[in-house]
């Protein structure tokens, strides 16, 4: 790759996927030529039924989900048109749902049907889209005050992701070697898939 936009690239996840290599460095100078995206911008805002955060519903709706389609809607036909191209959403292992976490959960899950509509339009120009959803990983999301009250879930490995080993899938995926592999959602679950 040789120009990547990506979001979300002042902490977390995305910060990994940004200084993953040199390859990724971008400028909004060359987002006329991006040839690969990474959504990687998010918050999170928890409520149960009953007690939502509609504002935080909003906010993460328009930062995971909008931000995402008005980027995707100009960079997607660029590289489709150049074709070769490579997008990559992250979205959590929460999109399938957990207690208290319904809004951003429907924000996540709203990623991977963008992601698989969006690889049926554009498979046949070159470009790949998929998701990447992480089960709980050690960025400052974790380190929210507001979460203090609850201790995030350790997966089998015992430990909680780190940024970096999803920045590892995430340049794979935007590598030249995975240009066969389109519309997937890949979980980086630490083995939590084994306990269902």
């Amino acid at each position: 790759m040789q120009h990547a936009l990506v979001t979300g690239s002042s902490a977390g996840i995305g910060h990994a996927i940004a200084t993953a290599s040199a390859a990724l460095r971008t400028t909004a100078q060359a987002c006329a030529t991006v040839d690969a995206f990474v959504h990687a911008a998010g918050v999170l805002r928890v409520g149960k039924v009953g007690e939502l955060d509609h504002a935080g519903g909003e906010l993460m709706w328009k930062l995971h989900v909008d931000a995402a389609a008005r980027l995707a809607d100009v960079l997607i036909p660029a590289m489709a048109a150049r074709g070769n191209g490579r997008v990559v959403l992250i979205g959590s292992r929460v999109a399938a749902g957990k207690a208290g976490r319904g809004q951003y959960a429907a924000t996540k899950a709203a990623l991977i049907a963008l992601a698989k509509s969006w690889a049926a339009e554009v498979a046949a120009q070159g470009v790949t889209v998929n998701v990447v959803s992480p089960a709980a990983t050690a960025t400052g999301m974790l380190a929210d005050p507001k979460r203090a009250a609850e201790t995030p879930v350790l997966p089998p490995i015992g430990r909680l992701i780190q940024p970096e080993e999803v920045a590892a899938l995430v340049a794979f995926l935007l590598s030249a070697n995975a240009a066969a592999i389109t519309g997937q959602d890949i979980q980086i679950c630490g083995g939590s898939s084994l306990n269902k």
